[in-house]
């Protein structure tokens, strides 16, 4: 028996998909280094340490399953997330664009380290897509419009064939909290700074990566099913902070939703012109199949 994980953020908070004005966060100075993971033939640059997760989808055609890294960082009021998928099954650069969704955005041919890819753009978001031998890519930046210079240096890094040497390997975890001037958001223990509702902002979070949360061995050998709810804050500084179990699993679960919901990367809400913390629901359906 196989198990099944589906994952949502409750509908009645809904992220805000348009794109609307930014207002830059003070920060401190950014130190943009190029970043890779080991055994992987890619390298990018990003202004501090993403979060990275590694998770695995089953393949049926194959009767296996592949892996697939989520790496995803936020930084100055922009979000970048860069998936890598394995490709067993020489799955085509068309056909993976329309299981990532597709896009209605127009669409431009250009060429990467050799590699023909496509890429699709907004007023404030851009996405690449990549296939080379056995590796589906697919960057992604948004918060910014797609000429402004954090943008331009994001994509232009990308190499995809041979990785820039010293590019720093990313492990699984949480990656490097984007520090404020005058930080405003709350920490894990005082929650006295002010906290929105959905109600109360003027624009809601914006999403950009929900990695899903692992299924534990032991879960599926006492055939586990349920819902993990929390409740947490999406903090001004793009982190998931204030994490609170409404609802858990056994045998592990709870701890792999939350471990998850860390690394959630998102661009932050804005109430007034400024970023600030809201509160969210997040809920993690684990099912057997």
């Amino acid at each position: 028996m196989k198990a099944k994980l589906l994952s949502l953020i409750a509908v009645t908070l809904l992220f805000g998909a348009g794109a609307q004005g930014q207002t830059p966060s003070q920060s401190q100075p950014l130190t943009w280094q190029q970043y890779t993971i080991a055994g992987e033939d890619f390298s990018v640059a990003l202004p501090l340490l993403p979060a990275r997760h590694t998770s695995y989808e089953y393949l049926d055609e194959i009767n296996k399953s592949r892996r697939i890294y989520g790496l995803g960082a936020y930084a100055d009021g922009v979000v970048y997330v860069i998936y890598v998928y394995e490709n067993p099954t020489r799955q085509s650069l068309g056909s993976f664009i329309e299981t990532q969704g597709g896009t209605k955005s127009p669409s431009t041919e250009l060429k990467v380290s050799g590699f023909t890819g496509m890429e699709f753009s907004s007023v404030d978001s851009k996405s690449q897509f990549f296939a080379t031998k056995d590796r589906l890519y697919r960057f992604f930046a948004v918060g910014a419009p797609i000429e402004d210079a954090r943008m331009t240096t994001f994509f232009s890094s990308i190499v995809l064939l041979h990785k820039k040497k010293g590019s720093v390997e990313v492990v699984d975890g949480y990656g490097e909290p984007f520090q404020l001037l005058e930080p405003a958001q709350p920490s894990e223990l005082d929650v006295s700074t002010k906290i929105h509702t959905g109600k109360e902002v003027d624009r809601k979070a914006r999403l950009a990566m929900k990695p899903e949360p692992r299924y534990t061995e032991p879960a599926r050998q006492n055939e586990i099913t349920g819902t993990v709810v929390l409740k947490v804050v999406f903090a001004s500084n793009g982190s998931v902070t204030n994490i609170r179990t409404v609802s858990g699993l056994p045998y592990g679960l709870t701890e792999q939703a939350i471990d998850a919901a860390r690394k959630i990367k998102f661009l932050p809400a804005v109430k007034d012109g400024k970023f600030v913390s809201m509160w969210m629901q997040l809920e993690y359906n684990f099912n057997l199949y």
